[in-house]
């Protein structure tokens, strides 16, 4: 017999905790024709200093855990979370802003194989959310989805159901209002199957706790962030690909002025250059630094939680395997042309004919010096990766027994 655990954060809500908790308890009915045989309602008051706990406490079928001070939104769930009994692990806010009476379908999609279920409010159901969070949702929502390849429509959604088994691989999860989006985050990289159910969004009773802007940015950090944590290719690759694209770009339109005969640069020209070389260095500093990232990363999992910069392999082997030869391709190309260039020099011809060869040479010595490194840094974390395969089979040639394997299946690449 599965079942449901309501977990409700509360702060200061003695106005609607009764409401929203009776509400809760009448989906009972529902919640069995859906298949749960049993209901849980743990009102988690946070520090409250006004009769919310008081009165959390006299409502017949809830249980009440108390913080005496207050911890945040996140500290609260997770404080439910560990209190919770039931195989579905359910969270909902106490402002009456999401409907209980949608539970049902949410335990059904997970009893239907979901791992995590969430109620979202922007999938077409009837939603009363003010003009800015919605389109904070919107912006965090494609983000989330540009960082992990899944599509999400509601980061951040307080509504959700999932199954318990499934905390270890969420935690660490943050004490504040930023929880959800982490969860979501992690949720993605960790393989979680996740759905999202549409789900009606009512105003809420009282004051609202939520900065746009405080908690905006909270978010957006947590987001990135958690995202570094897992695929640091996808950030900071992309960002530096951009960069080195850049770069490309106005080293082709230089070159072409430059067989256009022109040879000298105004104002906007020389800025064009600053930027591009400033582009070119660091956007290829960035892009080898994010693939190096993952094979730290994988290291620290101790399995292949690499995604790389499209989501999936492209190069096979993966692109930054190659970066050795790449670079001392260049290196050696960037020498050679600045030999040439200076030997022309050296005859007579005039610095404003070879300046830009001259610095296309040094862009070409410094990006393949820095891919250079990145392959070296590269390879020794790949074999550090290999030893404990290395080891088991070592160990079992000589008859002793193996550990389980933690290769980070580096042929997945980050690129």
């Amino acid at each position: 017999m599965t079942t449901l655990s309501v977990v409700i954060p509360a702060y200061n809500e003695e106005g609607g905790i009764a409401d929203i908790a009776h509400r809760v308890l009448a989906i009972r009915p529902e919640l069995q024709s859906s298949g749960i045989g049993d209901l849980e309602v743990l009102v988690v008051d946070d520090g409250s200093a006004d009769a919310t706990a008081r009165i959390a406490g006299s409502l017949a079928g809830v249980r009440l855990v108390r913080h005496l001070h207050n911890r945040g939104y996140g500290a609260a769930l997770k404080t439910g979370f560990s209190k919770a009994r039931g195989e579905l692990v359910g969270f909902m806010d106490a402002d009456g802003t999401y409907p209980p009476e949608s539970f049902p379908r949410l335990c059904q999609a997970a009893l239907n194989g979901a791992d995590l279920v969430i109620g979202s409010r922007m999938a077409g159901e009837a939603s009363k959310m003010p003009v800015t969070r919605r389109i904070g949702n919107w912006f965090f929502a494609g983000l989330l989805t540009a960082l992990t390849h899944q599509r999400i429509s509601d980061s951040a959604s307080g509504m959700r159901v999932f199954k318990r088994e499934i905390l270890e691989s969420l935690y660490p999860l943050p004490d504040g209002l930023n929880l959800t989006p982490v969860m979501s985050v992690r949720a993605a990289h960790e393989g979680i199957r996740m759905i999202e159910v549409p789900i009606p969004y009512d105003e809420r009773l009282g004051r609202s706790k939520l900065s746009v802007i405080r908690d905006g940015s909270t978010f957006l950090q947590s987001i990135l962030w958690t995202a570094l944590s897992y695929n640091p290719a996808r950030v900071i690759g992309a960002v530096g690909a951009l960069g080195f694209l850049t770069a490309l770009l106005v080293g082709i339109g230089l070159l072409a002025a430059r067989l256009a005969g022109i040879t000298s640069l105004g104002t906007w020209g020389v800025a064009a250059v600053y930027f591009g070389m400033v582009s070119g260095v660091v956007g290829i500093s960035l892009f080898a630094l994010g693939a190096t990232f993952n094979y730290l990363v994988g290291l620290f999992h101790k399995r292949p939680v690499r995604r790389g910069l499209f989501g999936r392999p492209v190069f096979d082997p993966p692109l930054e395997l190659s970066f050795g030869w790449i670079g001392a391709l260049m290196v050696l190309l960037g020498l050679v042309i600045g030999a040439v260039s200076l030997l022309l020099g050296a005859q007579g011809w005039e610095l404003v004919r070879l300046w830009l060869y001259l610095l296309g040479s040094a862009m070409l010595v410094l990006v393949g010096t820095q891919l250079i490194l990145s392959w070296i840094v590269i390879r020794v974390l790949e074999e550090l990766s290999r030893r404990p395969d290395m080891a088991s089979d070592d160990l079992q040639a000589a008859g002793a027994p193996a550990t389980a394997p933690t290769n980070l299946g580096a042929t997945e690449g980050a690129v």
